[in-house]
């Protein structure tokens, strides 16, 4: 008996702590949507600059106040990589409001549940998503934010699609990324404009930010039921990187 109950304990020990796992339904599938008209660039780090360099230029605070995030609310970082902006955003939505911790790549993932666990940190919610589905629950945010990464998104109708689900009324979704084009790990202004409106994405700022951490691009999420046709989305013509390459 004594021998049993040991080694029913060592293998409660042994167990891993159990996976982030998606917490809406599937959404729209990828293959639904169009390909966009752009080179997708390849994910390379968790984190794009040091977090030091990015605290010196208040990169967070910069984008929390544009984007109004305030305590009591619940905010998605899609991409969370590192957990750089799910850190400070825990602290400044508080202790009534919560953080998705959203990411696609295992290995994030399992950092992002250590770091959060080692600061004791309660209301972050780290989510594995898929690709074109961030995969959180229907009408859960109030706001979004998509840093240095929606160069990277193979297939950014079908997320920005699914991610409506997830929006409340009037939720606002920012993307903080580079005017440059995908290839260099960034994004044209314009076409990200483009592929937002063909999503049925409403444009409300566009904010150069200080301290030469890219650009801030806001926008209102549609409604569910007011979203396009996924088969009707027409792709948007990449004329940044068609220029650079010589290319009509």
């Amino acid at each position: 008996m004594i021998r049993s109950a040991l080694a029913f304990l060592c293998v409660l020990t042994l167990t891993p702590a159990l996976a982030a796992e998606p917490l809406g339904p599937p959404g729209a599938p990828a293959a639904d949507f169009p390909r966009p008209d752009r080179p997708v660039a390849e994910i390379v780090a968790p984190l794009w600059a040091s977090e030091k360099q990015r605290d010196a230029v208040d990169e967070v605070g910069q984008v929390a106040r544009l984007m109004g995030i305030a305590p009591g609310e619940s905010v998605a970082d899609i991409g969370a990589g590192s957990g750089y902006y799910v850190m400070r955003l825990a602290a400044r939505v508080g202790p009534q409001g919560r953080v998705y911790a959203q990411d696609v790549t295992p290995r994030y993932i399992a950092d992002l549940e250590a770091r959060i666990a080692k600061a004791g940190v309660t209301n972050v919610t780290v989510v594995r998503g898929e690709p074109h589905d961030p995969r959180l629950a229907p009408g859960s945010l109030d706001a979004a934010v998509l840093v240095h990464m929606y160069h990277e998104i193979v297939q950014p109708f079908g997320l920005l699609h699914n991610l409506a689900v997830a929006m409340r009324p009037g939720g606002r979704v920012g993307i903080v990324d580079a005017d440059d084009v995908p290839a260099r790990h960034g994004t044209p202004p314009a076409l990200l404009a483009c592929e937002l409106s063909a999503a049925g994405y409403r444009q409300t700022g566009f904010t150069t930010l200080t301290g030469g951490v890219g650009y801030l691009a806001t926008f209102e999420a549609p409604a569910a039921e007011a979203r396009p046709d996924p088969r009707a989305i027409k792709p948007c013509r990449d004329e940044t990187t068609r220029r650079s390459n010589g290319r009509r």
